[in-house]
């Protein structure tokens, strides 16, 4: 077991962190979910990195981009709420951090990639995915979720003390 040493203050803000990022990746699986015409198609044209093949290929089969959608939506909200519970909250950051990184991987904000969806923001490198990344691992290391949250309830005995 290992004792982080976390003041109050710092522990709940890493709280804090889990929380919002977990209402926006819970919120983003909800707006899929509520919207009929949702498909990650728009996006997946969009791929001009390394990944690109691969969006390619999921487009071109009806089938796979259908999975591809439901798990898309359905991985966001049971993501958003993993991390907004702390119920496998560790797992949740880790499948939220793999997820952005995709998004990451398919559109990348790097000189000379132009995309004709609007990002929102002007980025150079960094953008909000791999910002949201950092976070859940930051979140996926420093387990809140075992002294506030429903791990620390089913998962009693493997509890690991933040202080």
């Amino acid at each position: 077991m290992k004792n982080y040493n976390l003041s109050n203050f710092q522990f709940t803000f890493l709280l804090l962190l889990r929380f919002i990022i977990g209402w926006h990746i819970l919120y983003e699986g909800i707006a899929k979910v509520l919207n009929p015409d949702w498909s990650s198609i728009e996006f997946l044209q969009e791929s001009q990195w390394v990944l690109s093949g691969f969006a390619n290929w999921v487009i071109s089969n009806p089938n796979v981009l259908a999975i591809v959608d439901f798990l898309n939506t359905w991985g966001l909200i049971a993501i958003g709420l993993g991390l907004i519970f702390g119920l496998l909250a560790s797992l949740a950051a880790i499948a939220g951090a793999l997820l952005l990184f995709i998004y990451y991987l398919n559109a990348p904000p790097f000189i000379g990639l132009e995309y004709t969806l609007p990002a929102g923001a002007n980025y150079l490198i960094v953008d909000k995915n791999l910002i949201e990344v950092a976070g859940l691992c930051v979140l996926a290391v420093f387990p809140s979720s075992n002294v506030f949250g429903l791990d620390s309830l089913f998962f009693c005995g493997k509890r690991k003390k933040l202080k």
